[in-house]
């Protein structure tokens, strides 16, 4: 049973609709102005990258902006990359702390982290 997305071609509103039944062909019509002339889009998608992903295309010799710490993910992802380079294994203390500091929200709670 998929999701379609559709466009009216007169009144340019878009709009999703269930089809029970591809193979039935149903008639689709608007739902703000009844029009018959529409076009089938393209659906957006999500496509999950996993850390290994992330790393392997992080290049530690350009600085990284605001907006690539704005996600949580890449949190300690730099002192991975860099330290897998140089051959240095972290050990498993160094990913627990970078998990515990990617799921906090404030400032006071990292200080607490670097503590322990």
């Amino acid at each position: 049973m998929p999701i379609y997305e559709y466009r009216c071609n007169q009144c340019l509103k878009k709009f999703d609709q269930l089809i029970l039944n591809p193979k039935e062909n149903p008639q689709v019509i608007c739902r703000k102005c009844g029009g018959k002339n529409l076009t089938r889009l393209l659906s957006s998608f999500a496509y999950h990258r996993s850390e290994e992903d992330r790393m392997a295309e992080f290049d530690t010799s350009k600085p990284a902006g605001d907006e690539f710490y704005k996600d949580s993910r890449n949190i300690g992802l730099h002192a991975k990359k860099r330290a897998k380079e140089l051959g240095i294994d972290l050990g498993s203390q160094f990913d627990e702390t970078v998990e515990k500091a990617r799921s906090v929200s404030n400032l006071d709670d990292i200080k607490k982290i670097s503590e322990v």
